[in-house]
């Protein structure tokens, strides 16, 4: 018989039960006596794992929904290992999914979240290469908290923000008196700077100068 390969697959092929050989891509002829030939895909796939409520190590409920990209990386074994490869590497990335966020807290899972999928992938690896199964990639796609922690992130951030604004106000102020104070003092030690000011302040336009009788007041004040 004649059997083509596609590029993305391989072929099994069995003689009266018993493996012979795996056939690549191309075109192949085989006695068709006893023989069934068993195709096998091996491009990767992409698997989604919907929303999985897990536990973390502080004891809170969390959502979280992953992405695998498995391939075939030895058909034999795919085909022959376990009844369902897909299945059996997909349950196994649940398993080690819930142990690895039960070894976290919450808020080392959300700092953490780039490094968690590669935690999973190596954890998984060797069980799914026991099925000829390649897991290449592990990507984390949603993290969902309960409404009422979100609730308390945004309430806490929001405190904290007031917190700083009222530091930068009260900072501001003191900035402020304390150049109001540094100036006072430099004209009560230099009265003639006063005097100056205050011919500025006439030259410059939109000021009343009041001069006083008292010659010790004769440098005068500007008012607005």
């Amino acid at each position: 018989m004649r059997i083509v390969v596609q590029a993305w697959e391989n072929v099994l092929i069995y003689r009266d039960g018993i493996h012979q050989e795996t056939l690549g891509p191309g075109r192949h002829r085989r006695s068709r006596r006893h023989t069934v030939p068993v195709w096998v895909p091996v491009r990767p796939r992409l698997m989604a794992m919907p929303v999985q409520e897990v536990l973390t190590g502080d004891g809170l409920s969390v959502k979280l929904s992953l992405v695998l990209t498995v391939r075939t990386a030895d058909p034999r074994l795919w085909h022959e290992a376990v009844d369902g490869p897909a299945a059996f590497v997909y349950s196994a990335v649940q398993i080690a999914l819930r142990e690895e966020v039960a070894a976290l807290t919450l808020d080392a899972l959300l700092a953490d979240r780039a490094g968690l999928p590669e935690r999973v992938r190596l954890a998984v690896q060797d069980q799914a290469a026991a099925v000829g199964a390649a897991l290449d990639a592990v990507a984390l796609r949603d993290v969902i908290v309960p409404a009422e922690l979100r609730r308390a992130a945004a309430a806490l951030a929001s405190a904290r923000a007031e917190g700083l604004a009222a530091l930068e106000r009260a900072r501001s102020e003191v900035a402020a008196t304390r150049a109001m104070a540094n100036a006072a003092r430099l004209m009560a030690d230099h009265p003639a700077l006063l005097a100056l000011r205050t011919l500025q302040a006439v030259e410059a336009g939109g000021a009343t100068v009041v001069l006083s009788a008292d010659p010790a007041l004769a440098t005068g004040h500007a008012t607005s």
